[in-house]
C-alpha cells in the first residue's frame, strides 16, 4: 500500500486547455490541410483523448472558427500603437507585426489558405477584423504619405500584408531576429511604394483566358480545366468526380476512363502547373543580358503566368497538401529548385544579402503577386502588370 507521501495528486485540467487545443489544430490544419486533420489526430498531439476535445468542441469546424478568430484577435491586440508621431507608429506596428507572423509561422496559413472553409458568415466576421487590422495601418500611413487616397493606401497595406503572411508559405530556415527585421524593412518600403491599383478605376474587364491553359476539344484537358476551376473556387475536398463531370458535360464513368481518381487529376494539375513555371522561366532568362535582367524578367514573366493562370497557380499553391505522397515529394523538390533559380539570380545582383534572407525576400515577392492575382482583374489597359513587377522588384530588393 503506498504511503500518503507518494500519493500523486489528482492531474488538473489547464485552464488554457481550450487554446492549446485549439492551436494544435491550427498548426495540424496549415501542415496537412484542414480536410486532412480529424479529431482524434489534435487530441493525440495535445495528448488528450478524443472524447476531452468535445469538451471545449461541437467538432472540428468549431475548432476552426475558434483558432481563427483568436488568430486575428491576437493581432489586433498586439498589432497597437498609440504614438502621435505617424511615421513612428507606423514603425511600431510593423514591428509589432512582424513579431507576430515569425512567431506564429506555423499557424499563418489560416490567414492564407485555410479560412476558406470557413461558413458565410465566419468569413465575413474574419474580413471584418481583417478591416479593422488594414485601418490601423492606413491611417499612419496616409499621413505620412499625403499622395495617398484610401484606395490607395488600402492597397498598399493589403501588399504588406501579403509580405508579412509570405512566411507561412514556405519552410525556408532564417533566424527568428534576421525573419523580423526582414520583413520589417520590406513592408515599410512596401508601405512607401507605389500602390498595387489599376490606373484606370472602374475598368474590369473579363479575363479572355484559359485558366489551365487547355486546349478546348480533348476530353483530357476539358476535364483538367473545369477541375482546376472548381478546384480553386471551392477547395479539392469540396468537389467531387460527379461535379467536375456535370461541368464538362459528361458522365462521372467517363472521367474515370481518363483518371484514376479525383488524387490524380490535381496532381496533373500540379504537373500542368509545374510544366507552365518551367516554360516561363525558360522564356525570361532567354536572351537576359545581365543578373538584374534575368531577375527582372523573371518577375514579368511570372505575373504574366500567375495573371493568365491564375486558378492553376493558386490550385498549386493552396492544394500541395493533398496530393498523392509520391507525387508531392516529387513536386515540392520541383517548387525548391524554382525557387532557388530566384535566390541565385537575386544573390548575383545582391551578393552582400545572404541566401537565407533572399529565399523569404523570393517567396515575399511570389506570394504578393498570386495574393494580389485573387484581388483585381485585370488587362494590359490597366497597368497592373507593370505594378506588380515593380512590387516584386522592390520587395527583392530593399
Amino acid at each position: 500500500m503506498r504511503s500518503a507521501e507518494t500519493i500523486e495528486p489528482p492531474r488538473r485540467r489547464p485552464k488554457d486547455r481550450k487554446d492549446q487545443i485549439a492551436m494544435v489544430a491550427a498548426e495540424l490544419f496549415c501542415a496537412r490541410g484542414y480536410h486532412g486533420v480529424g479529431i482524434d489526430e489534435i487530441a493525440a498531439t495535445v495528448g488528450i483523448s478524443g472524447p476531452a476535445v468535445y469538451r471545449h468542441f461541437r467538432g472540428k469546424y468549431a475548432i476552426l472558427v475558434y483558432a481563427t478568430r483568436r488568430l486575428i484577435e491576437r493581432v489586433l491586440v498586439e498589432v497597437d500603437a498609440d504614438d502621435a508621431d505617424p511615421a513612428a507608429r507606423l514603425d511600431a506596428l510593423l514591428a509589432a507585426l512582424a513579431r507576430i507572423a515569425v512567431e506564429g509561422r506555423k499557424v499563418g496559413g489560416l490567414y492564407q489558405w485555410e479560412w476558406r472553409y470557413l461558413e458565410p458568415a465566419h468569413v465575413a466576421e474574419f474580413t471584418a477584423q481583417l478591416a479593422v487590422l488594414s485601418h490601423r495601418f492606413a491611417v499612419p500611413l496616409r499621413a505620412v504619405r499625403n499622395d495617398l487616397d484610401d484606395r490607395g493606401a488600402s492597397a498598399l497595406v493589403r501588399a504588406m500584408l501579403s509580405v508579412f503572411g509570405s512566411l507561412a508559405t514556405h519552410r525556408a530556415a532564417i533566424a527568428r531576429g534576421r525573419a523580423e527585421q526582414t520583413l520589417h524593412r520590406v513592408g515599410l518600403a512596401v508601405l512607401h511604394g507605389e500602390p498595387p491599383v489599376p490606373r484606370t478605376p472602374g475598368d474590369d474587364p473579363e479575363p479572355d483566358q484559359d485558366p489551365a491553359g487547355v486546349r478546348p476539344g480533348a476530353r483530357r484537358e476539358l476535364i483538367l480545366t473545369e477541375a482546376v476551376m472548381l478546384f480553386h473556387r471551392y477547395g479539392y475536398h469540396a468537389v467531387g468526380v460527379d461535379d467536375i463531370a456535370h461541368r464538362v458535360g459528361i458522365n462521372a464513368s467517363s472521367v474515370y476512363r481518363v483518371f484514376p481518381g479525383k488524387a490524380d487529376i490535381l496532381a496533373a494539375a500540379f504537373y500542368r502547373a509545374s510544366e507552365r513555371v518551367a516554360e516561363a522561366t525558360a522564356v525570361a532568362l532567354d536572351g537576359a543580358v545581365d543578373a538584374p535582367d534575368a531577375l527582372r524578367r523573371m518577375a514579368e514573366s511570372y505575373v504574366e503566368l500567375t495573371f493568365e493562370r491564375s486558378d492553376l497557380v493558386s490550385v498549386y499553391l493552396a492544394e500541395n497538401s493533398n496530393l498523392p505522397g509520391g507525387d508531392r515529394h516529387e513536386l515540392r523538390k520541383v517548387q525548391r529548385l524554382h525557387v532557388e533559380e530566384w535566390v541565385l539570380l537575386l544573390t548575383e545582383v545582391r551578393p552582400e544579402l545572404p541566401a537565407p534572407e533572399a529565399r523569404v525576400l523570393v517567396h515575399a515577392a511570389l506570394n504578393l503577386v498570386t495574393d494580389l492575382s485573387r484581388w483585381v482583374r485585370f488587362d494590359r489597359r490597366t497597368g497592373m502588370d507593370a505594378h506588380l513587377v515593380r512590387l516584386a522588384m522592390l520587395i527583392m530588393t530593399a
